[in-house]
């Protein structure tokens, strides 16, 4: 009786994906939302301090974010490389060593640079027609919050390498404590609580970026103590350079770097744009876009089990995984996005509360704003699920170069400007800027899934070695 009841579970595989699917991608998901956490922390906090101050941070905090974005889609290489491999040779050591150890000279090579620009904050905001004084406040927060980069970008190498091994729940622990302490450092250092001068924004900007070292040297710990990753020995002699897998590295991290920023830039642009509106406009958008952040962990989150899986399946050269892998991430995401599309849709004021003090002067005011740019993040929720998921699971495939353009097109060459040209030549201001976004959105979303589906009619085969690397 035990066996036949047994039979099913094992005949059925797409249950089995599905099973498998979810329990890679729920502490994924899970730690995405705890890393969105902590920017939400600081908003709230922000918000806290006034409608001024969370303008000034909403400013901050996007030319940060353009470059930050980048620097974590080059860091998302180490996720595909490595489950590629495992799938081909699951015993592999020194060739995931060697893709970890590459991917930390990567994150070494963007940070000076990021650093520099990020130093000009102010100059950079004025010259986009910000509002002087919300430049110069924005770049006091900028000017500790980038120092960040670095251990971010490091702590983001060492969670694709245990996430590829699919053990990903030691990166959720880890980020789980810095969340608490961000919250911890921001009440201190922003307010002066406990005998720590009052820094306001500034002091914002330094508790993240503290809270960006800790889950460094947390994950770090890990790997190094933990005897499911000690024998990889993945910071020994991390300072030798290997050139050739250096170059691969930055072949298949670059397009994904650029894939994402297209899609952050675009995003960005609009507050930047917002900003011409004014401050209640642009308080409001951060509000809205901070919600729709939230949310889109979870999609994201799946698109990054999807990598794992689909790039396994993909190096054993197993097809019919990597069909199963892609269809199921997509019908998790979607799922997911229909039910935050509804709640945001219909009860908008319970997300939009906690942002704000409604004591504050203006509040009312930017409250009203934010539940109308809800609704436009409710539109393009299921667009946004759809492409971050195409993405995912093409480059399990190191499948990177054509989704790049597809971004590039769908975000710059007709999201951007649709944005630009109905705020600012029609009536709809602020809510153009919006449906710009979402048909953004929607035209990278069939693009992506398009190339997926056009993958699938071709056959998919594992690729040799020196193809893949």
């Amino acid at each position: 009786m035990s066996t036949v009841a047994a039979t099913p579970a094992r005949s059925h595989p797409w249950l089995t994906e599905a099973r498998a699917m979810l329990a890679l991608s729920w502490p994924m998901v899970l730690t995405n939302v705890a890393q969105t956490a902590m920017t939400a922390t600081d908003v709230v906090m922000m918000g806290h301090l006034g409608p001024q101050a969370l303008a000034a941070g909403a400013l901050g905090s996007n030319l940060y974010t353009a470059f930050l974005i980048f620097g974590i889609g080059v860091m998302s290489a180490v996720s595909p490389m490595i489950a590629i491999e495992l799938g081909r040779n699951r015993h592999a050591v020194r060739d995931l060593r060697r893709t970890v150890r590459q991917g930390f000279w990567a994150a070494a090579t963007m940070a000076g640079p990021m650093w520099l620009v990020l130093w000009q904050a102010e100059a950079i905001l004025n010259a986009m027609g910000q509002d002087p004084a919300l430049s110069k406040a924005a770049a006091s927060y900028v000017h500790t919050l980038q120092w960040g980069l670095l251990p971010f970008f490091f702590y983001l190498c060492l969670r694709g390498f245990v996430a590829a091994l699919q053990r990903p729940r030691w990166a959720f622990i880890v980020v789980l404590f810095a969340v608490a302490f961000n919250a911890f450092a921001n009440w201190c250092l922003m307010f002066g609580h406990l005998g720590f001068p009052a820094l306001g924004l500034p002091g914002s900007g330094l508790a993240t970026a503290l809270s960006s070292a800790l889950m460094f040297a947390g994950l770090a710990l890990v790997v190094s103590l933990d005897r499911r990753f000690r024998r990889y020995h993945l910071l020994g002699r991390f300072w030798v350079p290997d050139w050739p897998r250096y170059r691969t590295y930055w072949r298949i991290g670059f397009p994904i770097g650029l894939t994402v920023a297209f899609e952050v830039v675009i995003f960005n642009g609009a507050a930047f744009m917002m900003g011409l509106f004014g401050e209640s406009p642009l308080a409001a958008h951060a509000i809205a876009i901070q919600i729709a952040s939230l949310t889109f962990m979870v999609p994201l989150g799946i698109g990054q089990a999807g990598t794992v899986r689909v790039g396994r399946a993909f190096g054993a050269g197993d097809s019919e995984g990597v069909r199963r892998a892609g269809a199921t991430a997509l019908f998790l995401a979607l799922s997911f996005m229909a039910s935050t599309a509804l709640l945001m849709a219909l009860a908008p004021q319970w997300l939009v509360a906690p942002f704000l003090d409604v004591s504050k002067t203006g509040a009312a005011e930017v409250a009203g704003l934010a539940m109308t740019f809800l609704f436009y993040a409710a539109v393009f929720q299921l667009a946004d699920g759809a492409q971050v998921v195409g993405a995912s699971i093409l480059r399990g495939l190191g499948d990177t170069r054509l989704p790049m353009i597809f971004a590039g097109l769908g975000y710059w060459g007709i999201g951007l400007p649709l944005s630009a040209a109905l705020g600012f030549l029609t009536p709809l201001a602020g809510r153009g800027i919006w449906i710009g976004l979402v048909i953004g959105l929607a035209v990278v979303s069939v693009m992506m899934l398009g190339r997926w589906w056009s993958r699938e009619r071709l056959g998919l085969v594992a690729p040799t070695r020196a193809a893949a690397f």
